[in-house]
């Protein structure tokens, strides 16, 4: 894509200082910027970059006063930073949108339909009586299973796996190698020892605007369904257990592993390698802390929880200030004793 500087301003809501004809096709870092590259500042720790950047245009806020002569052109905007991000979001969406027809060679059984302006990448693969929706972009050695549904302006990318019977609403994307309805972890100890395998006949529902992360996998459920409901975004390497349900606006980090049938509340956060056991449920609002583990349930809304196992993060903090003395203070009980 070509933008004059004058058309970026008027997409951003902004204005130009400097020349509102020059023309720019790319994005650039500010430290990185080169002619023809367009850069954003919104931390103060980067601004010594834009004396020196060869950008040729930097979009900066309207309240942002330069220190020292710069010789590229401004774009001044309300916030440079959700500036940039609009930038990078229109970006995506025409390079996504780009891709149309079919790639050969490709498999669609004959019982499944599509709706207009798809895409079909090359080596994918769609199974019996699919309903898939209008402007669906799947990507090469994408894998698309029987009776799955998938809502409109959905994005399957390289090597994702939509196994039997999932259903995606509407905005989807999933990233490549994620697996949505695999079958979940179920077997029943035997008398001699061993396990018999749990037959998992539910499925995965992604509800609308929800983004599933590479090697991400959600299981099926064993009945019923397992549930990411709208909006929520799971990182990469994340391990979703069946019967989950996972609320609005939820956000999980990479390599969070939840257990069977645990309940997480709307506008939560999972930090990375947090760890949920099963059949528990998580209050809305709640937020668990990088390799935190929890092993009951969180009933009030609104917490930050912290530690192995998880308890409340000021509570933690002050055990952590008594605990990591532990050795100093075992040598000052062993004195006192001595003295005793």
């Amino acid at each position: 894509m070509e933008f004059t500087l004058g058309q970026l301003a008027e997409l951003l809501q902004g204005t130009v200082e400097g020349d509102p004809q020059i023309k720019v096709n790319r994005l650039d870092k500010i430290q990185e910027g080169k002619a023809g590259g367009v850069s954003f500042l919104a931390n103060e720790k980067y601004e010594a970059f834009l004396y020196e950047t060869k950008a040729s245009a930097v979009i900066v806020s309207q309240n942002f006063t330069p220190k020292k002569p710069y010789k590229t052109n401004l774009i001044r905007v309300k916030d440079a930073y959700s500036s940039f991000t609009q930038i990078l979001e229109t970006y995506a969406q025409f390079t996504k949108n780009s891709l149309s027809g079919v790639e050969e060679p490709s498999y669609m059984d004959p019982s499944s339909q599509i709706g207009d302006g798809y895409y079909r990448g090359a080596f994918s693969y769609i199974g019996k009586k699919c309903q898939i929706g209008n402007g669906v972009k799947i990507h090469p050695h994408a894998y698309i299973g029987n009776q799955v549904t998938i809502g409109d302006n959905c994005i399957i990318h390289p090597g994702a796996k939509i196994c039997d019977g999932s259903v995606l609403g509407n905005h989807c994307e999933i990233h490549p190698g994620a697996v949505v309805g695999s079958e979940g972890f179920g077997f029943a100890p035997q008398e001699d020892g061993s396990y018999k395998a749990i037959p998992q006949i539910g499925n995965v529902i992604l509800e609308d605007h929800v983004s599933i992360g590479a090697n991400t996998t959600v299981d099926c459920a064993t009945m019923g369904s397992t549930i990411i409901q709208k909006g929520a975004k799971i990182d990469n390497l994340v391990q979703i257990a069946h019967n989950v349900i996972i609320g609005e606006n939820t956000v999980v980090a990479a390599q969070a592993g939840i257990s069977g049938s645990t309940e997480i509340g709307k506008n939560s956060v999972l930090a990375g390698k947090a760890g949920i056991v099963g059949h528990i449920k998580i209050a809305e609002k709640t937020t668990i802390g990088a390799n935190t583990g929890v092993s009951k349930s969180i009933k009030k809304p609104g917490q930050t929880v912290f530690g192995y196992m998880g308890m409340d993060m000021k509570q933690f903090l002050k055990s952590y200030s008594l605990f990591k003395n532990l050795e100093e203070l075992e040598k000052r009980l062993k004195e006192l004793e001595k003295k005793a």
